[in-house]
């Protein structure tokens, strides 16, 4: 029998692979080690530190907002001090850029800009706030009714109204939504809208004379 055949034929040891194997087994522990080790650091330490940073920066952007919600200065920065666009690219993943994301759909929405406020608003995550979410998804119905694609205003203002619920915006994106659903020729869905404004939400302004946009509504259901 060849020497070949004769290896062929011996049984494999056990533990041979480990033995054979044991350097590049050694290195691949030691890479999920180090692998470990970087993301508790980028959790811990990199993201804190540029959430601190974006924090410091949107403070000024704010005030920015605030004096002229229109000037460049709140979007572009000014001098040493960063803009809200930058805030939102450099410091993706922090409370601040997201905040910055809907300030710029505002922002954009008030200058004409609708598809650069779809885009900032379409980064936007929910963060479980009451005011800030629906004013999000309300902001991105603005932008779409603005650029007459009703079909996708009247998703966002519906979103933006179920999760509101509370007479103050609630109200408001719901009368929207009724405006666009007659946009749409869809005068049951904004029945429906209205009637909603007037039993749900009886002491809000947008109940005040919503009787008339029920009327209007229905007459043409019936046609």
């Amino acid at each position: 029998m060849s020497t070949t055949e004769k290896e062929i034929n011996q049984p494999v040891r056990k533990g041979s692979f480990v033995q054979e194997n044991a350097k590049s087994l050694i290195f691949i522990a030691g890479a999920i080690v180090v692998l470990i080790c970087i993301y508790f650091w980028y959790q811990n330490v990199y993201l804190t530190n540029r959430a601190e940073e974006a924090a410091s920066k949107m403070y000024k952007a704010e005030q920015y907002v605030g004096i002229d919600s229109l000037a460049n200065k709140a979007i572009k920065g000014e001098g040493g001090y960063d803009g809200l666009e930058k805030i939102a690219e450099e410091y993706d993943n922090t409370k601040s850029a997201n905040l910055a994301n809907l300030y710029l759909g505002g922002i954009y929405l008030r200058k004409g800009e609708y598809d650069n406020a779809i885009k900032a608003l379409g980064k936007y995550t929910a963060t479980g706030s009451p005011v800030a979410d629906p004013l999000a998804l309300g902001l991105l119905g603005d932008a779409y009714s603005e650029l007459k694609d009703y079909k996708q205003a009247a998703t966002y203002y519906k979103k933006a109204a179920d999760k509101a619920d509370n007479k103050f915006t609630s109200p408001m994106f719901l009368k929207k939504l009724g405006l666009v659903n007659e946009k749409l020729n869809d005068f049951k869905a904004a029945e429906e809208a209205y009637t909603k404004i007037k039993t749900q939400y009886a002491e809000s302004q947008e109940a005040a004379m919503i009787d008339e946009y029920i009327a209007r509504a229905q007459a043409q259901v019936k046609q």
